[in-house]
């Protein structure tokens, strides 16, 4: 059985309640991406430097409401679903607005991008990240009167020196990390890697997305033909374009 489908069966959830908080998880990424594509339709004068940190305020008082909201509603969202979501959102502006001022090699590139960022969220998902599972018996044989007592004495025991408990995820894990809400899984010793390789594939993703949105802009300004241009693609692409430049900064910095 899958981590996926494990997790939901510890919390229970039925299919409704999983449906909900993907429709949720969806809504959320509609409207924070709307949001900040009114930025450039509502200040339009100044440069797109400039609209970067109005951009990643409307961004954050986007996720406070959106909190609020789902408290107010009574339904969960999901962070991985999120980043699903917002992944497919960008991916869908780049097909549909931008593809076509994109060279084949650049247009081959970061399709092959997005199609390795659902794999490799998928992977991390359903992954093992190196629990640990200790039977009543082998604590019983170590001494120990539960797994954290183990821990604790670990310097008698090498086989528990690099082993942690998770909160989030109620599992022990070998080589843990942390956990990780927006891959919804916890980083250990056998998913290590591929969480360093996801993370530099998002900042290569959006890296790339930004180049390609960059020179759409730039063509519809040199051009002449940004008044002739559909205000609402023209302005989701600045928006989601804001949305990269912000992401690769978030995680680069963090």
């Amino acid at each position: 059985m899958s981590r996926l489908a494990s997790e939901l069966q510890r919390l229970q959830r039925s299919p409704w309640e999983v449906l909900w908080s993907a429709l949720v998880s969806c809504g959320l990424v509609l409207f924070s991406q709307l949001a900040v594509a009114i930025v450039p339709r509502l200040l339009p004068s100044i440069s797109l430097l400039a609209m970067l940190p109005v951009a990643g305020l409307v961004f954050l008082a986007t996720i406070v409401v959106g909190r609020f909201w789902r408290r107010f509603i009574g339904v969960a969202a999901s962070a991985p679903l999120f980043v699903l979501f917002n992944v497919l959102f960008l991916w869908g502006v780049y097909v549909f607005v931008i593809r076509r001022d994109t060279s084949s090699l650049l247009d081959m590139l970061i399709n092959a991008e997005c199609a390795l960022l659902l794999w490799g969220l998928y992977r991390i998902l359903s992954g093992d990240p190196g629990i640990v599972a200790y039977e009543t018996s082998f604590l019983e044989e170590a001494g120990c009167k539960d797994f954290v007592d183990a821990i604790c004495s670990s310097e008698k025991h090498p086989s528990l020196s690099r082993v942690r408990h998770c909160n989030c995820c109620k599992v022990n894990v070998r080589g843990y990390d942390h956990h990780c809400p927006a891959f919804g899984n916890c980083v250990g010793q056998k998913n290590h890697r591929l969480f360093m390789a996801l993370l530099t594939g998002f900042v290569v993703a959006e890296s790339t997305y930004t180049m390609c949105s960059t020179k759409y802009i730039s063509r519809c300004i040199n051009s002449g033909t940004i008044r002739t241009e559909n205000p609402l693609s023209l302005n989701m692409v600045i928006g989601t374009m804001l949305f990269s430049v912000l992401q690769v900064l978030w995680q680069v910095c963090c």
